[in-house]
């Protein structure tokens, strides 16, 4: 197992930006999802094109308000709009595993591409340990294609890079209630996930076992991050 340096307790942008001052950064937020992310390093000073291979999620991003430093455009990971040597970071929050596993390794050689000779990768990946991955893997199993993405990291991102650090850190997924959880899993548009799979009684079981004090339920969610520097390509 690869040695990493613990982070503490973190979101995904903080994890970031401990790591990589990003104000001035031209990036690249390659499957951004509904654009939280690339919309706080724009709030940091970072320029970001936001990338969304999903039809469904591309269109709301799309049609949604303008946001000042940041551009969404619909694009896939193994072909980045983006001209060579031309940006200075390109970042997987969480999405490599969604990338096909036979075009993973496309998808990290397009990253280094688009990089500048003192550009970065950053991915950050979901591990499989902690209280959360065991309750969703009963209705939406990743292990395969989070196996993947991390073989498919140490197979080319490593040769494609000179430089890998790799860090882990600490999430706390909360929910209201049992239907919070449900309502998240079901408003996915890029997962094909049915209801009757999430309300299920072993589902119900290991979310009841997060109950907090509180009234919500909290989950543990360790998630691991590799920094690639300079890559060998530019």
């Amino acid at each position: 197992m690869r040695q990493r340096t613990d982070l503490g307790e973190l979101g995904d942008v903080g994890a970031l930006v401990k790591l990589v001052p990003v104000a001035g950064l031209a990036l690249v937020d390659v499957g951004c999802g509904a654009g939280d992310n690339a919309r706080r390093l724009a709030e940091a000073g970072a320029t970001v094109l936001a990338v969304e291979p999903d039809p469904i999620q591309a269109a709301k991003n799309r049609e949604a308000a303008p946001v000042a430093g940041v551009t969404f455009v619909e694009a896939g990971a193994e072909r980045l709009p983006a001209e060579p040597r031309s940006m200075d970071g390109v970042l997987f929050f969480r999405s490599l595993h969604h990338v096909a596993i036979e075009a993973m390794d496309a998808a990290l050689a397009e990253g280094a591409r688009v990089l500048k000779p003192e550009g970065f990768l950053n991915v950050i990946e979901p591990g499989m340990a902690g209280a959360h991955f065991p309750m969703i893997r009963l209705f939406h199993d990743e292990t395969r294609v989070r196996e993947a993405a991390q073989d498919a990291l140490d197979r080319t991102a490593a040769r494609l890079f000179r430089e890998r650090r790799s860090f882990r850190y600490l999430q706390r997924p909360r929910y209201a209630s049992f239907d919070a959880l449900v309502a998240r899993a079901l408003g996915q548009t890029f997962n094909a996930i049915r209801r009757e799979q999430v309300e299920s009684d072993a589902v119900r079981a290991l979310f009841e076992a997060g109950r907090t004090e509180r009234g919500d339920y909290a989950f543990e969610q360790p998630m691991l991050i590799d920094l690639f520097l300079g890559p060998v390509a530019a």
